[in-house]
């Protein structure tokens, strides 16, 4: 009786060669399921039943390859002891697991550039504001963004220009860029980032065109910035690119500046260092960027580990983009886990 009963369930069973046939034709071929329905003289609802019989039969399983299920790994990890709202790894380059090479630092920005521009592409939408900070990273970002992708959002700079900084890197060219690339407004901040003392700042914040593009700020919804770092290296665009003197930049690391941030300095806890440049910084200010709403930083590179761990620390961060050896590096750090 028993058997008869499993011949009489067989009958309604498919061919397992038509399941095997249909997972073929869709996974391997990449054919879509209503010409395989035709090629099969079945049904689609029927093409569907095969595929979800041959996974359930485990005729086909998938298997996401090293290193991008390390990578989805290592975000959930991060999300959860940082308590950031998204975290997205960029899979270092091949050739760096199979020779040791040493890091190339423009692949990395690059490969971050990239998802941060798939990222804000999906999230951004109409009547945002978008602040936005200079950076090499961001100027690779901007060149993956996609042309066709329109959106009825305002893009605004974040600080300043920088003196001698070349174009391609300058907050207002990216703010122009960016806003062209999405169709939007862009909103300049037509001033330098820095003035020589703080009575001049004032007078500068209150110049009319200047003072519209500050009152702006507080409309940020959405911050995009990277990360400069003074701890252990120095690896600021600001020291590379000799904006600092001697002086001044000794002056920062003795009043214990571990990264800067749209111009602004911060220390090992992520606060605003008080320093001489903060009076006299034409910039966001730090309690404004804290109340952004959605803050994306891009950074990659392990030398910069501490510096993220302090920005992290002082919730300068809600969006981490960054390369998977950046992200184990911060991951694995026993920097501030006390306090974190």
């Amino acid at each position: 009786m028993k058997a008869g009963y499993k011949m009489i369930s067989e009958v309604y069973n498919q061919s397992q060669f038509l399941t095997v046939k249909a997972a073929y034709l869709y996974y391997i071929k990449g054919i879509p399921q209503s010409k395989i329905a035709r090629k099969l003289n079945i049904s689609v609802p029927t093409v569907s039943r095969l595929l979800n019989k041959a996974r359930e039969d485990k005729i086909i399983e998938f298997v996401i390859k090293d290193p991008y299920l390390e990578c989805i790994e290592l975000e959930q990890e991060l999300m959860n002891r940082f308590g950031l709202k998204e975290v997205i790894i960029a899979a270092d380059p091949i050739e760096n697991k199979i020779e040791e090479k040493e890091e190339n630092p423009d692949s990395h920005k690059k490969l971050v550039a990239l998802e941060g521009a798939r990222y804000l592409q999906r999230i951004i939408k109409d009547e945002d504001v978008l602040g936005i900070a200079f950076g090499r990273t961001m100027y690779y970002m901007i060149h993956y963004l996609n042309p066709c992708q329109k959106v009825n959002a305002q893009f605004v700079t974040l600080h300043g220009g920088l003196n001698n900084l070349s174009d391609e890197l300058d907050v207002a060219s990216l703010t122009r860029r960016m806003a062209m690339a999405f169709g939007g407004e862009n909103k300049i901040l037509y001033t330098e980032g820095f003035s020589s003392n703080e009575n001049l700042t004032s007078q500068i914040k209150e110049e009319k065109n200047v003072k519209k593009t500050i009152d702006r700020f507080k409309n940020v919804t959405i911050s995009v910035t990277g990360i400069g770092s003074f701890y252990p290296d120095l690896k600021s665009l600001l020291v590379s690119y000799d904006f600092l003197e001697e002086e001044e930049l000794n002056h920062l690391i003795d009043n214990g500046v571990v990264g800067d941030m749209a111009l602004r300095f911060f220390d090992v806890d992520g606060n605003e260092c008080n320093t001489d440049f903060k009076d006299r910084t034409i910039s966001i200010d730090f309690e404004s960027y804290k109340n952004i709403p959605l803050k994306i930083v891009m950074v990659s590179g392990v030398n910069k580990t501490q510096t993220v761990m302090s920005a992290l620390k002082g919730k300068l961060i809600d969006v981490l983009i960054t390369n998977y050896s950046l992200g184990k590096s911060i991951l694995e750090s026993t920097y501030f886990d006390s306090d974190v």
